[in-house]
């Protein structure tokens, strides 16, 4: 009598081992020691310059340079800071995650390749 092979796993199961890895877990944790400092940092300079110039107009409009005044320079800070965070997280990214998430999608789908619910 022969015994039927065991049912492929579902490609839900295989999601969920590639979750629970290590190199997942590493590519997450990763991930959130950029970007949670990252966001904290700007949203704390964000609402500083909101609230700076809803609580203090005439800090903010002092002159700095001719027709230059304080807001002017934080506001202009803010499209800067946004830039700056932009390449950091890119680059971030691309030494530090890319690699080992790319990784991870050629075994999952290896993984999931011929698996009930995964790729063909």
């Amino acid at each position: 009598m022969e015994v039927p092979d065991a049912a492929p796993p579902a490609a839900a199961d295989v999601y969920l081992e590639v979750q629970r890895s290590a190199a997942f877990q590493e590519v997450r944790s990763r991930y959130r020691r950029f970007v949670l400092p990252a966001a904290a940092g700007f949203l704390s300079w964000y609402f500083a310059y909101v609230v700076t110039a809803t609580t203090a107009p005439d800090l903010m409009a002092r002159p700095v340079a001719g027709a230059v005044n304080v807001a002017m320079l934080a506001g202009l800070g803010q499209f800067l800071t946004t830039f700056l965070l932009t390449w950091a997280y890119t680059r971030h990214a691309r030494l530090r995650r890319d690699r080992a998430a790319l990784e991870l999608r050629w075994d999952t789908q290896e993984l999931t390749r011929g698996t009930k619910g995964g790729v063909a």
